[in-house]
């Protein structure tokens, strides 16, 4: 299979399309949502939409499993394994979600009863939404390998054109219920059988992509390959979560509920900026599957590519959010926010800046076979992780708490570079033949002009120069920094871009 950068362009354009599109979908539709349902029926949804993502927990990793021995597989033209490892991981994946089904039965009255404050009116619906969405748990398995394999044959329009309108259901089913004057767990049977309905969808369109699917294959060796590499993957996934949100839980101990939100604000800001990374990392590791070590020079040019865009699509985002952090915070929270939440979004976006690289050196690290990496550097983290937040919330607020974030980000964005270079046995020249280093420079000069243009008290000249600031970065970088073959891949991509909005149009 051919890895071609138009290919990863357009693939990275439909997975931010396919992450943005519901995002504002529940922009719109939370407001509605919640004066429909009330106060306490929105928390118990919420609680559901937060068990549904995390029924991946079950998954031992072999949904990405999936991906990455399919994508290895095509990449060395060996499409008669995929079969045998696409059946394996799904039969397993049925089983386990049989299994997850029932533990999430059997724990639901002790949540709903002993765990969650729930108003005595609420208990027995609660208990109800919570055993339908047990049904949800093998639909959602086992759809991750049927959309991993069609992830690993790059066929990212497909999988979107599931995904999206899934992600989108999650919202317009509620309003669907509320219309019908359904209760809780008549939504979340609804949005129940559109799992099933997006399950359907996807092995109808993997059969499409691989017709030998057509026979049922599994193989006990396959299996515990799959196993050994999903369950490191498992075990980041895990991790990540914790590493990340750990802080809020120590704030919320040492500090108050309210230093608490002070803090939560400016941290989801700053996570919506990881869509873009993100869209290019659910790309990149098929891609670094399929390539694998035989094809070092295209593995290092793709590296170096990825890390450039990232650096000049999300870096003049994030240094226009730092330098004017307070005016942004002020216009959406008001002046109370922009006064305790500023100087901490400064330092929450210095560190999201310099952790730009760490996905695309994780993806590496995971598409080239060693997932270990990752996860044993994530559980070296923890527990340092909470010494540090521990030490500096308290004796420095939630300013201590993004300082730990943001020297965390520092050091796993150093390790993870430095173990895929030498995994890649990277020269640094190289970085340099492709642009990485002008666009670095390109970024520190913005980075100047921008504090600059903050001293100016006219908001309107602001903007205006705000705007010239960043038109000019762009020609400088199209001029400077993108060779040939990074203007015939972003043409590609701003054809993709005005094909889809022409269909959007009708």
């Amino acid at each position: 299979m051919e890895i071609r950068s138009q290919t990863l362009a357009r693939n990275t354009l439909l997975n931010f399309i396919g992450q943005v599109l519901p995002l504002l979908a529940g922009l719109v539709a939370l407001p509605l949502i919640i004066h429909g349902l009330g106060t306490d029926r929105f928390g118990i949804l919420s609680l559901a939409w937060v068990i549904l993502g995390y029924f991946s927990v079950f998954d031992l990793g072999l949904g990405r499993a999936t991906t990455k021995y399919v994508a290895e597989a095509l990449g060395i033209g060996n499409e008669d394994q995929v079969p045998g490892i696409v059946w394996t991981a799904v039969t397993v994946q049925g089983i386990l979600g049989a299994a997850g089904s029932l533990i999430v039965l059997a724990v639901t009255p002790v949540i709903v009863e002993r765990i969650l404050n729930i108003p005595a009116g609420l208990i027995e619906e609660t208990k109800e939404t919570f055993s339908l969405l047990a049904i949800s748990v093998p639909l959602i398995l086992v759809s991750s390998s049927f959309s991993g394999a069609l992830e690993a044959a790059q066929k990212f329009d497909l999988v979107n054109a599931v995904r999206v309108p899934s992600s989108l259901l999650s919202f317009l089913i509620p309003l669907l219920g509320l219309a019908l004057g359904y209760r809780l767990p008549g939504i979340v049977l609804l949005i129940a059988l559109s799992r099933c309905l997006s399950l359907i969808a996807l092995v109808m369109l993997a059969l499409r992509v691989f017709p030998a699917l057509h026979k049922y294959s599994t193989h006990v060796s396959l299996f515990m390959k799959l196993l050994k590499f999903g369950g490191w993957v498992s075990v980041s996934s895990i991790a990540g979560p914790v590493i990340n949100y750990l802080d809020r839980f120590l704030i919320g101990s040492f500090l108050t509920m309210t230093t608490v939100a002070y803090y939560s604000a400016p941290f989801d800001i700053m996570t919506r900026i990881w869509i873009i990374p993100g869209s290019l990392v659910m790309t990149l590791f098929p891609a670094f599957s399929a390539l694998g070590m035989a094809r070092k020079e295209d593995l290092q040019a793709v590296f170096v590519r990825s890390i450039k865009y990232l650096l000049l699509s999300t870096g003049p985002i994030i240094l226009v959010l730092m330098v004017f952090s307070s005016q942004l915070l002020d216009l959406w929270l008001g002046a109370d926010f922009a006064q305790q939440s500023s100087f901490t979004f400064q330092i929450l976006l210095l560190g999201a800046f310099i952790g730009l690289l760490a996905p695309v050196s994780g993806a590496l690290l995971q598409g080239l076979g060693r997932p270990e990496l990752l996860s044993k550097l994530y559980l070296i983290e923890i527990p340092l992780n909470v010494v540090v937040v521990w030490i500096l919330v308290q004796k420095m607020g939630i300013v201590g708490a993004a300082i730990s974030f943001a020297v965390r980000a520092a050091i796993e964005t150093v390790i993870l570079f430095f173990l895929s270079s030498k995994l890649l046995s990277f020269r640094f020249h190289f970085a340099l033949d492709n642009g990485l280093a002008r666009a670095v420079v390109m970024l520190g000069f913005l980075a100047v002009l921008l504090l600059m243009v903050s001293l100016t008290k006219v908001i309107i000249l602001q903007i205006s120069l705000v705007i010239a600031l960043i038109l000019t970065f762009m020609f400088m970088a199209w001029a400077y920094v993108f060779d040939e073959k990074d203007k015939k891949i972003f043409a590609s991509m701003t054809e993709k871009l005005l094909s889809l909005m022409r269909i959007a149009r009708g």
